[in-house]
């Protein structure tokens, strides 16, 4: 019996890759937002620290502080501000890469049922093929048998 080839393997194996290729991706996507983010709360963390040890203070040592904290904030401010721009920014590529990725999935699934499809009917006429041998064979069996029953 001859072996099962599909005309479409290639181009399987070329979105399967594909996928993968953008899976990956999207997992460094999601790294970098998870990083951005963990900096964002950092960054965040730092000037609640600095409030809360301000608030702490007497009233002599508080106004030196919260002149050099007012000053700072401006600037942790502005840094917060482009964080949150950037995690925005990763959060949209993430979501297209996500579309990208079903959409890759969507084709491979459909060609991996088509090779099904194809897998079953070359299945069915390999079979079709071989009982139609075995009834010759059999045909011509049964004549020979009688033909020498006949002499």
């Amino acid at each position: 019996m001859k072996r099962f080839v599909w005309r479409l393997q290639r181009v399987l194996d070329i979105k399967t890759k594909e996928e993968q290729t953008k899976k990956a991706q999207l997992v460094k996507l999601t790294e970098k937002l998870v990083h951005v983010r963990s900096e964002l709360l950092t960054q965040k963390r730092i000037l609640d620290n600095l409030i809360s040890n301000i608030t702490g203070e007497s009233l002599k040592t508080r106004l030196g502080k919260q002149e050099f904290f007012l000053k700072y904030s401006t600037t942790t401010n502005e840094v917060i501000e482009r964080l949150k721009e950037k995690v925005h920014e990763l959060e949209l590529a993430r979501e297209e890469k996500i579309v990208e990725v079903l959409k890759v999935k969507k084709f491979k699934g459909g060609l991996e049922k088509l090779q099904a499809e194809a897998k079953t009917r070359f299945i069915a006429e390999s079979e079709r093929v071989e009982q139609k041998e075995l009834d010759e064979k059999a045909a011509i069996s049964f004549t020979r048998k009688r033909q020498c029953l006949k002499l």
